[in-house]
């Protein structure tokens, strides 16, 4: 079976949202990071969140960004 972060996104996608996911990192497993600001002023917050768990990934928001692991394997916060 395909994993998710590779499948095409639903149609119902915000474009800002698929724009974001087609980034290189999400094919690499690495990093997304954004402004809270531009997320809340592009897409919203609930669209942002479904979109990350419909792909298993992590979201962390730290100050006023937000960073997506790309990545669906267990994560910890060593400090």
């Amino acid at each position: 079976m395909r994993h998710e972060r590779f499948a095409p996104p639903p149609a119902t996608l915000h474009p800002w949202l698929a724009q974001m996911f087609s980034a290189r990192a999400v094919r690499k497993g690495g990093l997304i990071r954004r402004s809270v600001a531009s997320v809340d002023r592009e897409c919203g917050r609930a669209a942002l969140l479904a979109e990350v768990r419909r792909r298993r990934f992590h979201l962390i928001e730290c100050g006023d960004q937000f960073l997506v692991i790309c990545n669906p394997g267990q994560a910890r916060v060593i400090c």
